[in-house]
This record gives structure tokens, sequence and C-alpha cells, in this order.
């Protein structure tokens, strides 16, 4: 069924994650530590189990990965996008599955760039009438 070691990149805002998916047991390291030395916080590992929970391949496959740049909650989310395109590698019939649940379209939402003259991307210097 699966090759002996499957790579995809995810992707979101600045964070960029690199992710090797192995056949084994469930268990996710990432940058050398696990989820909840990493991430710290019990929300984001509900949202890195989510692949394996919705293509039903949970405790299937180790996932190895390192990730780099944004913050921890962009970091998660390309962790998710890593995970879910390694799976699709490993099996194309898991592709229906993780593209209803939406977890193969990268989230392309960044942060607009500030504008000249203003004080941010909307917000501008306060106006005076006199």
């Amino acid at each position: 069924m699966a090759q002996e070691q499957t790579y995809a990149t995810g992707k979101r805002k600045g964070a960029i994650a690199r992710v090797w998916i192995t056949p084994g047991s469930g268990n996710v390291v990432v940058n050398k530590l696990s989820t909840d030395s990493y991430f710290g916080n019990i929300f984001f590992e509900q949202k890195v189990d989510r692949p394996f929970a919705v293509t039903e391949t949970v405790e299937q496959f180790d996932v190895q990965a390192t990730v780099k740049g944004g913050g921890k909650s962009a970091q998660v989310d390309a962790l998710v996008h890593g995970i879910s395109r390694a799976l699709q590698e490993v099996n194309p019939e898991l592709r229906d599955s993780l593209k209803k649940a939406g977890l193969l379209t990268r989230d392309s939402r960044t942060k607009e760039r500030k504008k000249y003259g203003q004080r941010g991307a909307r917000a501008r210097f306060q106006f005076s009438k006199r």
C-alpha cells in the first residue's frame, strides 16, 4: 500500500512545513520535538490529527516534519497542509475525502501591506480640520 517514506510540503502565511510520513504507529515529531512540547497547546493537537481522522488512517503513519517561518498557528496549518498532501501521495484514493474537508487547498490569505501616507494597511492618521 505505502512506500517506505513519502515527502510533501505544506505552506501557510510565512510558514513552510517539510513533511515525511512513514507507515507506523501515529507518532508525530516536529523539529525533533513532540507536538505537545513544540506547539504546547491542546487545541493544535486536534488540528494536526484532522487529516488522519478524515481519511480514517489514525495511528497508521508516523510523521516527521521540519517547520520554519511564521507563527505557531501558521506553522500548524502548514503542517496539516503538508500531512494532507503526503497522504494523497501515499494513496490517491484519499484525495476526495481530503479535498472535501478542504485540507488540500493552501490558505492563501496573508497580511496586507502598509500603504504610504497611512498608519497601516487600512488605518489612516487622524484627520484634523483645524
